[in-house]
């Protein structure tokens, strides 16, 4: 349990070829309610369940508990969550002070939309902006997977 604390941004030009590893996400939501978020998640063959609460002023920052669970009981539990499954491909950029890009190549109806994520350890950590970061978007709650599983990017 604890705090995440994390940027977004959309992407503007090719990242694949600074990618060090990717996967292939599913992920769906018991509940979308701001004050907690309740997502299950199967990331290629592991299954997580997370709780979310809501974020401070800047959307920085925001209550977060995850725990791994089985392949086969996310596979359960995305069988009874709100519409839509998200599908997803994320790709893992390392960055030059030992943090990551997390790359999100959105699938189905939000195909076409790629956004990056950065944790960092407190609100105020410098981090390089790489040449294929386009806006930043923290806080646009448009922008949340809980948000894109009920109004998809390619309905905006």
């Amino acid at each position: 349990m604890g705090q995440e604390i994390e940027r977004k941004f959309l992407v503007k030009v090719d990242f694949k070829s600074k990618a060090t590893q990717h996967f292939h996400i599913s992920q769906g939501f018991l509940s979308t309610v701001p004050e907690r978020t309740v997502r299950v998640r199967l990331k290629d063959e592991t299954g997580f369940i997370t709780v979310k609460g809501i974020g401070n002023a800047s959307g920085t920052t925001r209550f977060e508990w995850e725990k791994e669970i089985s392949k086969e009981e996310a596979i359960q539990l995305l069988a009874i969550c709100e519409p839509t499954i998200i599908e997803k491909n994320r790709y893992i950029i390392p960055t030059n002070n030992n943090l990551f890009f997390e790359v999100d190549e959105f699938l189905g109806d939000n195909k076409g939309l790629l956004i990056a994520e950065i944790e960092l350890p407190k609100e105020n950590t410098f981090f390089e902006k790489p040449n294929w970061l386009g806006d930043e978007v923290t806080g646009q709650s448009k922008y949340y997977n809980s948000a894109l599983s009920k109004k998809p990017y390619s309905k905006w």
